[in-house]
């Protein structure tokens, strides 16, 4: 937790760091660091910012190489596999560039790159454009009228 740059936090230029310490109930490292952050970047360098994290293993070349793969889709022969899963993916990236990377990463990285999860119906990679329409029956569906009921006869 930062410490707010505040009027009532303004401390005589003669105390010492022990005293501003016991002041704001912190430790003496934490007056250090904060005074070397006001020193860098003013008053802006006492407000809590978001940690840098770790790099992400993914460079420029292996996003586009993703990207390339994705857009293509599998080729079963050789990949083994009728759609990208993203534990496919994992797979493919470690076995192209030996970089290994979890399915939570692997989904982060294809979110940012504008990728969803593939539809529920996966389209063959040899599929010609509108076999699906020539293979769909054509012929007008042909309505019965419903025979009536027939009387039952009893037998007498």
């Amino acid at each position: 937790m930062g410490l707010k740059p505040e009027g009532s936090w303004r401390l005589p230029q003669s105390t010492t760091g022990r005293h501003a310490a016991k002041i704001g109930d912190v430790t003496l490292q934490i007056v250090r660091d904060w005074v070397l952050r006001f020193d860098v970047r003013g008053p802006d360098g006492l407000v809590d910012r978001k940690a840098p994290g770790q790099p992400s293993l993914l460079k420029d070349e292996h996003r586009a190489a993703l990207a390339r793969i994705v857009e293509e889709g599998p080729t079963p022969a050789i990949h083994g596999v009728m759609r990208w899963r993203i534990v496919d993916l994992c797979q493919w990236l470690f076995e192209e560039f030996r970089i290994s990377v979890s399915e939570t990463t692997m989904s982060r990285e294809l979110r940012a790159a504008s990728y969803r999860k593939p539809s529920a119906r996966p389209r063959h990679h040899a599929q010609r454009e509108g076999a699906i329409d020539e293979f769909k029956k054509t012929s007008p569906r042909v309505s019965r009228k419903s025979r009536g009921k027939k009387a039952s006869t009893r037998a007498t």
